[in-house]
């Protein structure tokens, strides 16, 4: 739970590391990139192998790694390793120290290379899985694809960093995600298959998804088509139906933990900060601080409340949806706080004012998903899905009304009883523009008008 501070970006696709609680997954700076052809591979690993003979493992691996980035050729690879036969001070040099030296990599590339040095030779001693390639790491963890031996099929398994393993809270929220997935069976939910320990290092396998994510779409696309964000939102919101009813919140709905498979079925993933909502204990525990990632955090996560439910969900799945369809999130600000602040106090900018093409039933369906009050949000998926369903068959939604401010029809009433009529045309043309307000204020002149006629016939007679 570390804030990372940076400013959200007005283009997505120029979006640093985004602002955050929770660790988003996402991919480091030093995951792999394709060899720069198909025998440079090779050559790198027989050049590799050869400085294994004067070097560590560590040189070996390392030689492969820079080549298949793209860092070096395997030409200039041969001649740095030529270097490791000599010696400095009494002490033989590493092709780390080469490489380094004559700055084809940077002190911090290095330390990088040797974290996924060390998570590939980790991963490589689970029994029963052979490691394919690294997807990608992140604060918390690195995945790799691998295949399944006894079934024959593609996994993603995710390793814990050498450096939390001795650390009982990280162990603890690693294997917590593991078993709130287990309990999970759903097609819109990335299934969970085993988890367990190899020698210091604990993993998590699960579902291979062979797709991109909703972030990337929203990077690449700017803004994703109302009909498939709502297609999208509807399965994501039927996986939440399922998990609620299973008895957990998710608390870190978001794009990049929205995966899509190539033939366009969107699967929920992460859930390292799903509680159980009748879990009481942990629930105190944690009272009091702020889980999730702040630009899709919900008002009452923000406040650290013990009752955390599914109108939270809900809220994160909103954002989302806002920064589908229009290309930016909710709300922006150089710091977590100040964004957090925002979710708190700060009006929300109507989805359809910053993307006029949104129609009027999604509008209505975010704004209200969006509300800051918990009680006047969806209070379960099902409403949700109800109101999905009907705005993608073209009807209005059910839960979602327009919001009616009375005090503005009651100023507006009464000051068209006091003016002349030329000047209330010219001062209320903002309330005269809206057909709703309209028509309320002529259902209330037209009372007024009725109760005078009564009460002159009842004088009269």
């Amino acid at each position: 739970m570390i804030p990372v501070p940076g400013k959200q970006p007005q283009n997505p696709s120029d979006q640093p590391p985004p602002l955050r609680l929770a660790e988003d997954g996402d991919a480091s700076g030093a995951s792999a990139a394709p060899a720069q052809n198909p025998n440079d591979a090779s050559r790198a690993s027989a050049t590799a192998n050869e400085t294994s003979r004067s070097g560590s493992s560590l040189d070996t691996m390392l030689g492969k790694i820079v080549v298949e980035r793209g860092l070096m050729s395997p030409d200039e690879l041969e001649q740095c390793s030529s270097q490791l036969r000599a010696k400095r001070d009494g002490v033989s040099l590493t092709l780390a120290d080469v490489l380094v030296e004559r700055e084809f990599i940077t002190r911090k590339q290095l330390d990088r290379f040797r974290f996924d040095i060390e998570a590939v030779k980790t991963s490589q001693q689970i029994p029963g899985y052979r490691i394919i390639r690294k997807l990608g790491a992140g604060a918390m963890a690195t995945v790799f694809l691998a295949k399944q031996i006894s079934l024959d099929r593609l996994v993603a398994i995710k390793v814990l960093p050498k450096k939390f393993s001795s650390n009982p809270n990280f162990i603890e929220r690693f294997y917590k995600e593991g078993r709130a997935a287990a309990k999970l069976n759903h097609n819109n939910i990335v299934a969970a298959y085993d988890v367990g320990q190899a020698g210091e290092h604990h993993y998590f396998v699960m579902e291979y998804v062979d797709g991109d994510t909703v972030y990337d779409r929203i990077v690449a696309r700017k803004r994703v088509p109302e009909r498939e964000a709502l297609e999208i939102i509807r399965q994501v919101a039927a996986a939440l139906q399922h998990a609620h009813e299973m008895g957990f919140v998710h608390r870190d709905i978001k794009p990049k933990n929205i995966m899509m498979t190539t033939s366009g079925t969107a699967k929920l993933a992460d859930l390292g900060l799903a509680r159980g909502i009748s879990d009481k204990e942990a629930a105190e525990a944690e009272s009091g601080r702020a889980f999730g990632t702040p630009y899709y955090i919900a008002p009452e996560q923000i406040r650290g409340s013990v009752d955390i439910g599914p109108p939270a969900d809900i809220y994160g799945l909103g954002a989302t949806f806002y920064h589908m369809v229009t290309g930016k999130v909710p709300f922006e600000g150089t710091t977590p706080s100040q964004v957090m602040h925002k979710h708190l106090k700060a009006p929300l900018v109507p989805p359809d004012h910053l993307n006029p093409q949104i129609s009027g039933g999604v509008a209505l369906i975010i704004e209200t998903m969006l509300k800051k009050d918990a009680r006047e949000r969806y209070q379960n998926a099902k409403q949700l899905l109800r109101d999905l369903d009907l705005v993608l068959a073209g009807q209005d939604p059910e839960f979602a009304k327009p919001h009616v401010d009375l005090s503005t029809i009651a100023t507006a009433v009464n000051g068209a009883s006091a003016q002349p009529a030329a000047v209330v045309r010219k001062e209320s043309s903002g309330v005269l523009a809206n057909p709703l307000m309209v028509a309320l204020i002529v259902i209330a002149t037209l009372s007024v008008v009725a109760n005078i006629l009564l009460g002159i016939l009842l004088v009269s007679g």
